[in-house]
């Protein structure tokens, strides 16, 4: 049994305030983390050169990474969404994101592709292939829609950015994010929450 994966399939609870709040700080916190990452963008694209146009797809499972951080520990239906949705707000308002208001649709894509497969799961499952699917399906969904808006349809590189963000997806949205929730877990941090109720530990 992994250390995130939980050891009780009752009923869960409705929302707690404390569920509520830490959503919203996730929201925050990584709303910023999102602004370096563009940053980190603008710096790798610069490197890559003529290439720096794929510079996004490298980066972009970072973008995905509040979604099942926020699903593994409130373990709630939509946690992931809104959490995403916090974030591109934060970007947009306090942060001045160039996407403007169109990031907030992007961010319910993404949040919607991450949380499908724990929800599949009833919020019950959260190993290694549950994350890996998380971040393959907030990647590959959203991808669909920024290439409607930035035009990629019908260029020859379409599958090569598909595959690179898809796989980006899955490392840096998804099995990272497993990282992070285990070593979350490991420090008690998060045992007033749901994840601490499952492990046996609240």
């Amino acid at each position: 049994m992994t250390t995130t994966e939980p050891t009780t399939t009752t009923a869960r609870p409705r929302w707690a305030m404390r569920d509520l709040v830490l959503m919203v700080v996730l929201g925050v916190v990584f709303g910023f983390a999102y602004w370096a990452l563009v940053q980190a963008w603008n710096g790798l694209s610069i490197l890559m050169g003529p290439a720096g146009d794929l510079a996004q797809h490298v980066l972009f499972g970072g973008w995905l990474l509040v979604a099942p951080l926020a699903i593994a520990i409130i373990r709630r239906p939509f946690a992931g969404v809104i959490a995403e949705v916090i974030a591109s707000v934060v970007e947009v308002v306090f942060l001045g994101s160039p996407v403007g208001p169109l990031l907030f649709i992007a961010a319910a894509i993404q949040g919607a592709g991450s949380e499908i497969p724990f929800a599949l799961t009833r919020y019950r499952r959260f190993g290694w292939g549950v994350f890996a699917l998380s971040g393959l399906l907030g990647a590959g969904l959203v991808f669909f829609y920024s290439a409607f808006r930035a035009g990629w349809y019908g260029q020859d590189i379409f599958l090569l950015r598909l595959a690179m963000q898809c796989v980006s997806g899955i490392v840096l949205g998804g099995l990272l994010g497993k990282v992070i929730v285990d070593a979350l877990a490991r420090t008690g941090v998060v045992d007033n929450f749901a994840i601490g109720r499952d492990l046996g530990r609240a």
